[in-house]
């Protein structure tokens, strides 16, 4: 059974800094694409970053291109996503997802079969 569990949302001020965390269990972590989504309360959810976790080939939403980094560490078989700068517009549920074709379009909703239950993250000004 496939298993994504997120980690590490809260409150911070703008201008902060997050690091969330997606653990990955009963999944073939090491040849697929990852991605961290969010949605804001009445909004759409929207693909923010996605890695390949073979190759290593990162996909930003525009958004947050220059403040957002996603990464992986293979041996835990685990992304991050840390966030710097964060702005109000930030704020929202962030899922972590995994797809089980091995060539997706990254950012998009429909390109990923499993996700984790979300994490909060809230930024105030």
């Amino acid at each position: 059974q496939v298993q994504l569990v997120e980690s590490g949302g809260g409150s911070v001020q703008a201008g902060g800094s997050l690091r969330l965390s997606c653990a990955a269990s009963g999944y073939t972590y090491s040849s697929n694409c990852m991605g961290w989504f969010r949605q804001a309360p009445g909004k759409e959810r929207e693909g923010v970053a996605a890695i390949y976790t073979g190759g290593g080939s990162t996909y930003y939403a525009d958004s947050v291109k220059g403040r957002f980094t996603i990464s992986q560490d293979n041996a835990k078989n685990t992304v991050y996503l840390q966030m710097n700068s964060l702005k109000p517009e930030d704020t929202a549920m962030y899922y972590c997802a995994a797809a089980v074709q091995h060539w997706v379009i990254p950012l998009r909703t429909s390109s990923y079969r499993y996700w984790g239950q979300g994490t909060q993250v809230t930024v105030f000004s």
